[in-house]
């Protein structure tokens, strides 16, 4: 975890929403000097077809964000979920400009016009209990391992970009089926429900909000969640009531580790784990290891070694 920069508590805001932005481009060095001067920190991506990421600071600082973007009229109506953080879970401010602002790689497709029908978290229990319910994680594979929802099926994607061909292998599956679709914070779901409605899939549902909204409103008693929800940050994973799970990172490949695959023989801190263990060269493991002896170096010290962030990968 990254040092806050204030003794204010911290809190972390996901946000996206799409929306027509001609004029993106001119807005990125204004929205990363305003997050600056508020000493907010995290990734922004800005596209034309709207805004997405999470960023961390304290209350007010967060509050004065939203204020500014919802005062931007494309992006009045923002999707935004807050939780908090025992300290600073990002190193530095981003504002990136991309294609995508989460990249799926079929232009074609328009979520403000054509996504699916929204579910509240409320709703959602009913609608994915029901057998004739197809329910589908629409996350990637290093999410999918530490939790998902009950009944949910795994694409086991590499990157959101490998969703379109999964859902083309699918159809004859899919096709006059009630379809359910979840993700984190709900971007993914609205391009992938737009997409099944171009293949003709109407019948489909999206999750409001995504898991972080549900795992907010829904009490633990009362879930159909099971595991943790992996997020873009150094907290790793989060739990019911938005509280921080107990996933940590594999600082050589960046896949998430519950406690039990920590206790592997195969996971050695900042070197290797189960998931990459077999995948990388000594000299690899080498490297690591002496990047590892720098950050516990530097921790003795009492200093933040930036040793890189979760995978950008939806």
């Amino acid at each position: 975890m990254v040092s806050s920069p204030s003794e204010q508590p911290v809190r972390v805001a996901a946000l996206y929403r799409f929306a027509a932005l001609g004029d993106h481009a001119a807005l990125r060095e204004p929205l990363a000097a305003f997050c600056r001067e508020r000493s907010i920190r995290g990734t922004l991506l800005l596209a034309a077809e709207g805004i997405n990421g999470t960023v961390a600071g304290t209350p007010g600082a967060t509050a004065e964000l939203v204020a500014h973007l919802e005062a931007i009229p494309a992006l009045a109506g923002l999707e935004v979920k807050y939780s908090t953080a025992a300290a600073m879970p990002f190193h530095r401010m981003k504002v990136r400009l991309k294609k995508e602002i989460v990249t799926m790689g079929v232009p074609e497709i328009d979520p403000a016009l054509h996504a699916g029908t929204y579910v509240d978290p409320a709703d959602w229990n009913a609608l994915i209990a029901d057998p004739e319910t197809m329910v589908i994680d629409t996350r990637n594979a290093y999410e999918t391992a530490i939790g998902t929802f009950a009944r949910a099926e795994d694409p086991e994607t590499e990157t959101f970009r490998d969703f379109p061909a999964w859902a083309e292998q699918n159809l004859g599956r899919l096709k006059g089926r009630k379809v359910a679709m979840f993700c984190t914070g709900g971007i993914r779901c609205e391009k992938a429900t737009a997409f099944m409605k171009l293949k003709g899939i109407d019948d489909v549902y999206h999750l409001k909000g995504g898991i972080l909204k549900y795992l907010e409103e829904v009490p633990a008693g009362d879930s159909l969640w099971e595991g943790e929800c992996f997020v873009f940050d150094e907290r790793v994973s989060v739990r019911h009531g938005l509280e921080e799970g107990e996933a940590s990172l594999c600082r050589a490949c960046r896949h998430p580790l519950m406690p039990q695959e920590r206790a592997s023989p195969l996971f050695q801190e900042g070197v290797s784990c189960p998931y990459c263990a077999y995948a990388r060269s000594e000299a690899d493991r080498a490297r690591y290891a002496e990047r590892q002896r720098q950050v516990e170096l530097a921790e003795k010290r009492g200093k933040s070694f930036p040793i890189g962030t979760p995978p950008e990968k939806p």
